[in-house]
């Protein structure tokens, strides 16, 4: 990193420089670095880019300037002169109106924010802060940490879009939100589903500004987005009882087929069975045994009468010694461990589909409870869903019961 000293100033209340550098481990694809400031206010640094870019030959650490007599160069050495003008332009101002001088308070100055101005790093950050502070009460740690990923996400976009680290929140357009949403597909290659999904998370933060108002205009006013419906896999009938009956030697595959058909036959997902206690398991209104849990994702109670499956299983680890204490129901691994594993049952099992441990819940849904006359109200109910429109998702993708309902139909006709 090559750097001068181009400005220097000391009085009584803080001392002062100006310094213009070179970044060699950002060349861009032209084979030129890019130049910044650093601002140093009594020992304090902040950076700005100066949003121009030059070959590391041309650049003489000596003067300080661009090497060469032609128009470009000229054009080059002028506006750095022109921004170190205005950087010592508005340190003498603020020392003019006896205003407390940092580095931070001088680089914002210069770049138009105000002091109480807020920046969208600044707001995220704050948001996800508050978030984190609520962690096990209204937020669960997975949430937490999508959010965390949004903003790792919306600081590469500064940086790829803007060459900025951060941005006053009230610059935040119609177009930042489209040119994020393209930033996601394109540079990121996620699909559309993952990137509306982060374009929602960063849609809250907004939100967030807006009602404090620190943002004037809402940029999502006119920004329309839906997610895409996906195919929901889950197990026939037939693979439910290939995975339940296989014989198994390797004794975590065991555990995990296990765990997994346990949730085919509750519809609990990973995090509410990794949390399942003997607290959760009691008689309900009929005497009969219950699961009552309330899920980690919505906080909406999930009641459920427990099926023999079930019930088998949980007796069968009642005292397994892997369990992380004992009033916990099964030994459960992480996430992305049980995925792992599911792949290799699957193989074991000639299951042709991607097992994830969501699928579990899915066949619940449609398998076990719809596919058997269950109404879609009572799967809603156990599913802990919000919204029974949740819930008939799954009314699309089962044919068998479609295929009965249709034989009754026939019946009443006289077919």
């Amino acid at each position: 990193m090559n750097k001068f000293v181009y400005f220097t100033t000391m009085n009584t209340f803080s001392t002062f420089s100006v310094l213009f550098f070179i970044r060699n481990n950002r060349i861009n694809s032209e084979g030129k670095s890019p130049v910044y400031i650093r601002i140093t206010v009594n020992g304090e640094r902040a950076e700005i880019s100066t949003k121009r870019f030059i070959l590391s030959e041309k650049w003489d650490n000596n003067s300080n300037r661009a090497i060469g007599k032609s128009s470009e160069i000229k054009a080059f050495n002028n506006y750095l002169h022109t921004l170190r003008s205005k950087l010592i332009d508005h340190h003498t101002e603020m020392v003019k109106i006896g205003e407390t001088i940092t580095a931070r308070s001088l680089k914002n100055r210069f770049l138009g924010i105000s002091e109480n101005q807020r920046t969208l790093i600044e707001v995220f950050e704050y948001h996800n802060q508050q978030m984190k502070e609520l962690e096990g009460t209204e937020y669960a740690v997975t949430t937490i940490k999508r959010y965390n990923t949004t903003l790792t996400h919306i600081k590469a976009f500064l940086k790829h879009q803007y060459k900025l680290n951060d941005i006053p929140i009230q610059q935040i357009k119609y177009q930042f939100v489209t040119d994020l949403e393209h930033y996601f597909k394109v540079v990121k290659k996620c699909n559309h589903n993952s990137s509306i999904k982060y374009i929602k998370n960063f849609r809250k933060v907004i939100n967030l500004a807006y009602k404090n108002e620190w943002l004037s205009k809402d940029p999502f006013a006119k920004y329309q987005a839906r997610i895409k419906e996906v195919k929901r896999e889950f197990l026939t009938q037939d693979e439910l009882f290939n995975l339940e009956n296989k014989k198994l030697t390797i004794k975590r595959l065991e555990i995990v087929r296990d765990v997994f058909v346990f949730c085919c036959y509750t519809g609990l997902s990973f995090i509410d069975v990794s949390k399942l206690t003997s607290n959760n398991i009691r008689k309900g209104i009929d005497r009969k045994i219950w699961l009552f849990t309330e899920r980690t994702k919505t906080k909406n109670q999930s009641n459920i009468p427990l099926l023999p499956q079930a019930l088998d299983l949980i007796e069968k680890y009642k005292n397994h010694p892997q369990k992380s204490t004992i009033d916990h129901v099964f030994p459960v691994s992480s996430n992305q461990k049980l995925n792992a594993y599911l792949k290799e049952l699957a193989d074991l099992c000639d299951i042709d589909k991607n097992l994830t441990f969501h699928i579990a819940r899915h066949t619940f849904a449609t398998t076990v409870t719809l596919a058997n006359g269950i109404p879609i109200e009572t799967i809603s109910s156990m599913l802990g869903h919000k919204s029974i429109r949740t819930a008939q998702i799954y009314s699309k993708v089962v044919q068998t019961k479609v295929s009965n309902d249709m034989k009754k139909l026939k019946k009443k006709i006289g077919y």
